[in-house]
């Protein structure tokens, strides 16, 4: 793992899963099903939950909704799972949770907006009534600013302020600063209103990569609250990917961030979970935590037998991604495994030999055979039409004679 320095937090419990202090960075996503279609939300929630979401966020929009919410946490209870279920609030959350005690009860934080809430118009009573059910619950909040719905009275105020200073500042930097002035000006109030402390988490969303950079320096340097990170509407497949790649790179490897989720829109028919398996991969490949072996593969080249390679590296990551939830159950470290399929001489064994386990595949004009690399030490060469086959062998083999099994825990009588 890589040696980050982590910028210090107060440590905050949600169910039972524990953000910031020096807890490893939680991945967490929301699914997109209608909330109050309670088989549908379940169905989501646990597909999420078995791809590796720590957190899960739902929409709580409407009376439907909030009715929803208990027997949902409740069905997700029957089937073995217990990832915490967060409420995501906007406008009618006071009503809701007020009128819904079952559903202020079953969730394991909420996420309020403090621009969709009153704060700032007239009172903050709305806002209050949240946080006070959140008091009385003993739930965390996350108040999540997003610079679509910012909060405008303070906005224009510091507009007009800025605009009277000796050397005003840009639009862009102003509305920056209103983005981190509203978050650490609610949480004051959050805890003028009850909350601890250790109850609050914040994020400032929003969906430019170097003003995501800029407003979360600028939020880390002046709180001690946990951060969730996330670039908001990233957007479909390589952009989204790419855009909060990049954002959340620089300031998780600043030590900046205890939660993250990767905001994307998923194809149409497509896989939610796949923001899941980006965020992972965003923090394994930054040596932050590991969740799955690595499959190291070289992209191909006039050298390779281009079909079979793709295949072969392709059957190995959907082995491995397939098998995982049996083996984090059982063996102790798996998730550090490296594997290396390589295409051809040139940098094949020399790649392999860095791996756990390595195969370097026979290129074009090559002698047909693929040696296969034990821990950097030639094991054996494979050979004919068998070779994914016997290379998933080998490697099964290898995981139950190199990770040590967990201890099973003696069920009660």
């Amino acid at each position: 793992m890589a040696t980050i320095q982590r910028r210090k937090s107060l440590s905050c419990m949600i169910g039972t899963v524990r953000v910031g202090g020096d807890a490893p960075v939680v991945v967490q996503s929301m699914t997109n099903t209608d909330t109050a279609d309670a088989a549908s939300t379940v169905q989501q929630v646990a597909a999420l939950a078995r791809a590796g979401s720590e957190l899960v966020r739902v929409t709580v929009n409407n009376e439907e909704s909030a009715a929803a919410v208990a027997p949902i946490v409740e069905q997700l209870a029957r089937q073995g799972i217990t990832v915490p279920v967060i409420g995501d609030f906007h406008y009618n959350g006071h009503l809701l949770l007020k009128k819904y005690p079952e559903c202020a009860r079953a969730l394991a934080k909420y996420r309020i907006n403090p621009g969709n809430v009153g704060i700032g118009r007239k009172d903050d009573a709305n806002f209050g009534t949240m946080i006070e059910v959140a008091a009385e619950n003993n739930k965390p909040v996350r108040i999540g600013v997003n610079w679509g719905s910012l909060d405008q009275a303070l906005l224009t105020r510091m507009m007009d302020e800025n605009s009277r200073l000796p050397e005003p500042k840009d639009a862009r930097s102003v509305t920056m600063d209103a983005i981190v002035v509203s978050a650490l000006n609610s949480a004051r109030l959050a805890e003028q209103y009850g909350l601890r402390p250790d109850q609050i988490i914040l994020s400032a969303k929003v969906s430019g990569v170097q003003d995501l950079i800029d407003v979360y320096r600028s939020l880390a340097a002046r709180c001690n609250y946990p951060l969730h990170l996330g670039l908001t509407e990233a957007g479909m497949g390589a952009k989204g990917i790419v855009a909060s790649s990049a954002a959340l790179a620089v300031l998780l490897q600043e030590g900046i961030g205890d939660t993250i989720r990767v905001s994307l829109t998923p194809a149409p028919g497509g896989d939610r979970s796949e923001e899941v398996r980006v965020a992972q991969q965003i923090l394994q490949s930054l040596g932050i935590r590991s969740f799955t072996p690595q499959v190291t593969a070289c992209p191909g080249c006039g050298r390779t037998t281009s079909t079979f390679f793709q295949e072969m590296a392709e059957q190995i990551q959907t082995y491995l991604r397939d098998s995982m939830p049996l083996w984090k159950d059982r063996y102790v470290g798996v998730e550090e495994m490296k594997v290396a399929v390589m295409g051809c001489v040139v940098n094949g064994p020399g790649e392999s030999k860095h791996a756990s386990l390595g195969i370097s595949l026979p290129g074009t004009f090559e002698e047909p055979k693929a040696p296969v690399y034990v821990d950097g030490r030639l094991f054996t060469t494979l050979k004919g039409d068998r070779i994914v086959a016997e290379f998933i062998t080998i490697l099964d083999q290898y995981v139950e004679s190199h990770y040590a099994a967990k201890e099973e825990v003696p069920v009660p009588v």
